[in-house]
C-alpha cells in the first residue's frame, strides 16, 4: 500500500469497514482514503468457483457459493484479532455481516438453517470495526454501472434480484446499530476529486455513536 506523503491525516478509528452493493465504489473509496491517512486495505476475496453456477441458477450453487464467501471472509477477519495488525489503521472494503444480506436473498429455508449455525459461530470469533461507511446508491445508478463496466455474468443478473439486494442493503443499514455508522449518498460520488475525498474524511472524523447521513460535494452539484 503506497502512502500519500509525510503529512498523514489522523482518524479516531483504527478499523474501518466500507460497505455497499457491488458497483457502489467501496473498493476504490477504501483505496483513496487509505492513501490519504496511510492505512492498509483489506480486500474482499471475490474469487469463488461456484459463482458462475449461481448466476446460471444451477441447483445447490447458491448455497455452495455462499459458504465459500463466508469461510473466506471469516479467515480474513479472524486474522485481525492479532493485535499487532492494529499498530496501523485498517480499512476493509466489506463488512463481515453483509454476508447474511446475500444469504437471505438466495438461500432456501433449509439452507439458511445450516448457514445461520455456521455464521453465528464465526461471528463470535471476529472483531467488529470501529466505524462502518455505507455507500448508498439507487437502482438506476447500479444498472448504469453494470451496463457500462460489469462482467457478462453481472449483466445477466435479473433486475428483480438487483432491486431486492438494494432494498435489503438499505433495510440492513437502516437498522444497523453495532458500530458508529456513516451513510454516504454515492450515486455521483467523485472518487478522483481530492476535495470530495478530504471532505468525506472530515465527515468520518465527526461521526460519533449516532448514525450520520452525508451528501458529498460531488452529489450536491448533481442534485
Amino acid at each position: 500500500m503506497k502512502e500519500s506523503g509525510t503529512n498523514k491525516i489522523n482518524l479516531p478509528y483504527r478499523h474501518i469497514a466500507i460497505e455497499g452493493v457491488f458497483k457502489s465504489g467501496k473498493t476504490k473509496l477504501a483505496q483513496k482514503i487509505a492513501e490519504k491517512i496511510g492505512a492498509r486495505v483489506i480486500y474482499d476475496r471475490l474469487d469463488n468457483p461456484y459463482l458462475a453456477d449461481f448466476y446460471h441458477e444451477k441447483e445447490g450453487a447458491a448455497f455452495l457459493a455462499q459458504l465459500v464467501f463466508l469461510v473466506n471472509r471469516y479467515h480474513q477477519q479472524s486474522a485481525l484479532l492479532q493485535r499487532t495488525l492494529f499498530e496501523e489503521t485498517i480499512i476493509c472494503d466489506y463488512l463481515f455481516e453483509k454476508d447474511k444480506i446475500y444469504a437471505y436473498q438466495t438461500l432456501t429455508d433449509d439452507e439458511l438453517l445450516v448457514y445461520e449455525k455456521i455464521f453465528n459461530i464465526f461471528s463470535e470469533r471476529i472483531t467488529k470495526p470501529d466505524l462502518v461507511v455505507y455507500l448508498q446508491i439507487t437502482f438506476p445508478t447500479l444498472l448504469n454501472r453494470i451496463n457500462r463496466s460489469g462482467s457478462e455474468l453481472e449483466k445477466n443478473i435479473s433486475e428483480g434480484y438487483l432491486k431486492d439486494i438494494l432494498e435489503a442493503f438499505d433495510y440492513f443499514f437502516f437498522n444497523y446499530q453495532a458500530t458508529p455508522l456513516l451513510v454516504v449518498k454515492a450515486d455521483h460520488l467523485d472518487f478522483d476529486n481530492e476535495a470530495t475525498i478530504l471532505d468525506l474524511i472530515q465527515k468520518i472524523q465527526q461521526v460519533k455513536k449516532s448514525p450520520l447521513f452525508y451528501v458529498p460535494l460531488s452529489e450536491s452539484k448533481n442534485d
